[in-house]
């Protein structure tokens, strides 16, 4: 830790993004692109699903939503995003990439505003403005890290002692989470994210090994011949639909403005340390570089946090007809229809 790395040097004006393209870091550029892009379609996926959502309950006669043709391209955007997220870690550190997921989180709160006429707070641009700058420094102070993930290289790094004192503190703890909320029934969102943070810390490593060794596949060194490389993909599979089980979970429990701010710090700090325990990311970094990425983590949490807070929960009002509308009947009152009906109800005489 005593010498810069190449993003940031003493009496070189010339530091982040564009040192890092001078520098030669060019797969780190694209992994950062890939990364960015694919969580603004993310956004934009969301979007386009919940406006089918809204769409659909003001109708008479509402489709099931997976009849509509625009939450199938919101589906699509999402698996084209995800693609693009998967592709990034073949490119960049898994320290850089996790954090960027902030963007899915501000493209969504713009896009809401724009395009589905929801109204901007302070704090939806404060907390915007603190997540541009969070990445900002997670670009500039990121690990310079360029290396090639080889089969041979993951078995080293599975067989390193930090990894495995890493994995043996990490299963007893997810055993002991999982005992506490199945056996004691203890549902806390606490206990449910950090279930998924140590599924993520797991997923995160796979992904990045699997999509690591795609790639040096496609440069002409084959790697699907290695056993490891079948194994971190059943890795991979596994750890994505547990962590998606215990999200979805959360997310029938508690309301999604508290989900979300929490298990991004969750799931972003857990990716951190794998990277930084299992591909050794931060090896050699200096202490500046250091502080500046973790001053650019918080102010992501931060931001994050300010956007998701005190977001109203979305209701969707059932149509209701009025007796006014009846021949022969006194504009009384309002009924609302049984939603599990396909009528309106009676009309007492």
């Amino acid at each position: 830790m005593a010498s810069l790395p190449d993003n940031l040097t003493l009496g070189d004006n010339s530091t982040g993004i564009a040192s890092l393209w001078n520098g030669a870091h060019k797969n780190e550029i694209l992994g950062i692109i890939l990364s960015i892009v694919g969580s603004f379609l993310i956004s934009i996926s969301l979007n386009l699903q919940k406006y089918t959502h809204v769409r659909l309950a003001r109708q008479e006669n509402p489709i099931p939503y997976y009849r509509s043709k625009l939450w199938w391209c919101g589906m699509l955007l999402m698996g084209i995003g995800e693609l693009g997220n998967f592709a990034a870690y073949g490119f960049a550190p898994a320290t850089l990439i996790a954090p960027l997921g902030c963007v899915a989180v501000i493209g969504s709160a713009a896009i809401s505003v724009v395009f589905l006429k929801e109204s901007l707070r302070a704090s939806d641009v404060i907390g915007g403005a603190l997540a541009v700058t969070g990445t900002y420094l997670l670009v500039t102070f990121s690990p310079n890290v360029s290396q090639d993930i080889t089969a041979l290289k993951v078995q080293r790094y599975i067989m390193s002692w930090q990894f495995l004192i890493y994995l043996i503190l990490e299963v007893i703890v997810f055993c002991i989470l999982l005992y506490v909320y199945k056996r004691k029934g203890v549902n806390h969102i606490v206990v449910l994210l950090l279930l998924v943070a140590l599924l993520a810390s797991v997923a995160v490593i796979s992904v990045k090994a699997v999509a690591g060794m795609l790639a040096v596949t496609l440069k002409g060194e084959m790697q699907l011949t290695y056993a490891i490389f079948y194994v971190m993909a059943v890795l991979m599979i596994v750890s994505c639909v547990f962590q998606v089980k215990f999200l979805n979970q959360a997310m029938q429990l508690y309301n999604a403005t508290e989900v979300v701010p929490i298990n991004f710090v969750f799931f972003t700090t857990s990716a951190i340390l794998a990277g930084i325990i299992f591909y050794q990311e931060f090896q050699d970094a200096a202490i500046l570089n250091i502080f500046m990425f973790i001053f650019g983590c918080f102010l992501s949490f931060f931001g994050v946090f300010l956007i998701a807070r005190n977001q109203k929960k979305h209701s969707f009002q059932e149509p209701y007809i009025n007796f006014g509308e009846i021949p022969g009947k006194e504009t009384v009152d309002k009924i609302q229809p049984n939603s599990n009906s396909i009528t309106y109800g009676t009309v007492l005489n």
